[in-house]
């Protein structure tokens, strides 16, 4: 079998140092085993039936021509469940396989089990599977079936002197990390199974399949194997419980790894968004009120949409300081794809929402756009709207003048057609192409929020081998991409003063660590190792690591690691502390738009972003360019088409993300203004950049076309086919 558990990761440099990633090298030169590169001898492939329909009754299955097909040995459905047949990341709603109805396309219906990946995919496609077709519920607005409706309510006054209101819409992103769902269950001799994965929450999948699989949590381990992305989308089941089922019924291991195509229909997607604002503000330009109504399209199933609702709520003015709110956000139920985390969670709907009022409003008093945001700014001492003091820094205001002063980019050279929108492709020489300057701001919490028991647990070893002191980190928490095994060397390093440290490759038999989302694991894990270490060091009794070692042995010590409560919002007011750290990005973009072809092309991208401490300075610079690409992207090309409830373009050809011709250089500005309340004073950093920079591209686009554009992505029609009388008028001026 290969897998990550054989890699043992040293890193050579401590907190504050771009230690170098001990994965580096393997994934340049392709040599990293992914989950997809899984392989034991023996084992069968699986493969899933899913559902054409986003709305149906099914009245029969019929097995028997998969069965015929040499090479099968097993077809699956609902009554082959051996345990519950429902489970869920907030509620226990989505079925292990449909029971009577599939209530979005692609809903896993019925599973093969097979000698070779064709013979299963080929068995699949032949189950008969009788349908009653319902008509689906696809519009938002009409929904009846409320996932969550939490407003937030403060003051009484609701006039202004100036007054603007927007409508405004967000399309469903898809995380499009590029390893797609795979995983090996193996059956093991005490009944259990041992289930290999690339996943973002080893425990909570635990949590889930145990009972779906009829068995107590300790005969369901997992092992963390090479996950290539995840972005929030690997924080709901998609084929764990299904391997592990047909691995149990088989008594022999089963492999299962998606196609891109089907990786679409396998996870969960970002929330699209409705949402109407109304901001009234004096004549100088400060905020008397806020209104907003955010309408969140939760998809078939709950999964995480609650605790979205509550972020788009909670954060749904920005880090602005307003006086009278009138904020509700609702999830809702349909037959769309499911909904769930993707990086921003909740607030990055809300943030293209408010920063796109911030700049009608600097419009209507006469303002900068970064003069109207720098008078409202929160500081520390300030308040969000839920009450919630903000009791760390905050210096919006220092940040938005740093990045005014940053200087802009140059004009692009007459006759270079490869620095047009379009490129080489491009089909005029230039003269309609127009410059714009965009900025946005975003704030986000970090770590998991309304009372949820977050934490982590870190074992710490100390030993000698070779005759060299060495220590050995192990913890539950998933390395998604993010650095995480460096940054947790890194922290054994500094703690306990010895180079050679390794990270085990995380798994179930540790203590739970949470998921690697809500840029929360180098804050709770982080604290973990750094608890544990400590514990550690407090044995060497003041002794060097070598001697101490000599004379004590083997020393060993687990950690849990808690940050400060947190505490669910008031469901009327919305009032509560509900938040347990805040953290503030700001973008400026500024784009190239050929107003006559609709195309559009970012020019630079600078960013200032307060990160609290720096733990690895090359990592963090990767966080907020990633970031960033995917907060482009969503600003101008990524979006799932769904029609009537179906998907219209499932791969990478016709959903678009951004590529290395697609970024621009980006200038940096990295703030360290520590937190005291958090381990070495950081301050979560993966997230922020994909709020800001989403409104800062729209922004930039605005300036130059003078449109309105009220619906990410911006499609080149909505540009270059821009008549108030068209077909398209809502997304125009």
């Amino acid at each position: 079998m290969t897998d990550t558990a054989d890699t043992a990761y040293t890193t050579l440099s401590g907190v504050g140092e771009s230690a170098r990633r001990p994965d580096a090298t393997l994934k340049v030169t392709g040599e990293f085993a992914y989950a997809s590169d899984l392989w034991i001898d023996g084992m069968a492939w699986g493969a899933t039936l899913r559902s054409p329909h986003p709305s149906a009754w099914i009245r029969s299955i019929d097995a028997g021509p998969a069965l015929k097909i040499a090479g099968v040995h097993a077809v699956l459905t609902h009554d082959d469940v051996p345990g519950e047949k429902f489970y869920g990341l907030d509620l226990k709603d989505q079925p292990v396989l449909a029971v009577d109805q599939v209530r979005y396309q692609g809903e896993p219906v019925a599973l093969v089990a097979a000698d070779h990946p064709e013979t299963a995919r080929r068995a699949a496609a032949a189950i008969v599977v009788e349908y009653e077709v319902r008509e689906p519920v696809t519009d938002p607005r009409r929904a009846t079936e409320i996932v969550r409706r939490q407003p937030v309510r403060v003051g009484d006054t609701f006039e202004a002197e100036v007054v603007v209101t927007g409508e405004y819409e967000v399309g469903m992103q898809d995380q499009a990390f590029l390893g797609p769902e795979a995983g090996l269950a193996i059956p093991a001799e005490d009944g259990g199974v041992d289930l290999f994965v690339a996943t973002q929450w080893l425990h909570v999948d635990r949590d889930q399949l145990a009972p779906c699989l009829g068995l107590p949590p300790e005969k369901v381990r997992l092992t963390l194997s090479g996950v290539g992305g995840a972005f929030g989308a690997r924080e709901d089941l998609s084929m764990q419980v299904h391997a592990c089922m047909l691995a149990l019924r088989l008594g022999r291991p089963v492999k299962m790894s998606y196609g891109r195509e089907e990786s679409f229909f396998g996870h969960v997607h970002r929330h699209p968004a409705r949402m109407r604002y109304e901001h009234g503000a004096t004549r100088d330009g400060r905020l008397v009120y806020v209104k907003a109504d955010i309408l969140l399209d939760g998809g078939a199933y709950c999964s995480s949409s609650p605790a979205v609702v509550g972020n788009a709520a909670s954060l749904g003015v920005g880090p602005y300081e307003v006086p009278n709110v009138d904020v509700v956000a609702t999830g809702v139920y349909t037959n769309n794809p499911p909904c769930g985390a993707m990086r921003g969670f909740g607030a990055v709907q809300a943030c293209y929402a408010y920063e796109s009022q911030m700049d009608r409003l600097a419009e209507a008093c006469g303002l900068s756009p970064v003069e109207i945001r720098v008078r409202n700014a929160v500081t520390q001492g300030s308040r969000l709207i839920t009450g919630q003091l903000i009791d760390s820094p905050a210096p919006l205001a220092d940040m938005l003048r740093d990045l005014e002063a940053m200087p802009l980019p140059g004009g692009r050279q007459e006759g270079d057609l490869r620095a047009l929108p379009g490129g080489v492709s491009q089909t005029t020489h230039g003269e309609s192409v127009r410059r714009g300057v965009g900025y946005g701001v975003g704030i986000k919490n970090i770590c998991f929020s309304e009372g949820f028991d977050d934490y982590s647990t870190a074992r710490v070893r100390a030993e000698l081998v070779n005759g060299e002191p060495h220590v050995t980190v192990h913890t539950a928490a998933a390395e998604v991409g993010q650095g995480l095994v460096t940054v947790q060397a890194q922290i054994a390093r500094t703690e306990l003063g010895i180079p050679d440290v390794t990270v085990a490759t995380a798994d179930t038999s540790v203590g739970s660590a949470g998921s690697s989302s809500a840029s929360r694991q180098s804050y709770v894990t982080g604290g973990a190792v750094r608890a544990a270490c400590e514990a550690v060091r407090a044995r060497f009794g003041g002794l060097p690591a070598r001697e101490a070692l000599e004379r004590y042995g083997p020393i060993e010590e687990t950690r849990e690691y808690r940050h400060r409560p947190t505490y669910p919002m008031d469901p009327v007011t919305g009032q509560g502390d509900s938040h347990t750290q805040l953290a503030l990005c700001v973008h400026r973009a500024v784009v190239d738009v050929d107003v006559e072809l609709g195309l559009v092309k970012v020019v630079e991208l600078a960013a200032v972003q307060d990160v609290g401490r720096v733990l690895n300075p090359q990592a963090l610079e990767g966080q907020i360019h990633g970031g960033s690409a995917q907060g482009l992207g969503l600003a101008l090309m990524e979006e799932i088409q769904v029609r009537d409830g179906a998907v219209a373009n499932p791969s990478f050809t016709d959903y678009l993300i951004p590529t290395i011709l697609d970024m621009p250089p980006m200038q940096l500005k990295i703030l360290e203004n520590p937190d005291p309340a958090a381990p070495y004073g950081l301050r979560g950093a993966g997230e922020p950049p994909t709020l800001s920079s989403t409104p800062a591209v729209a922004a930039a686009v605005r300036a130059a076309t003078g449109l309105r554009l009220t619906r990410v992505p911006i499609r080149p029609e909505d540009i270059a086919l821009s008549d108030e009388k068209g077909p398209d008028a809502k997304n125009r001026a």
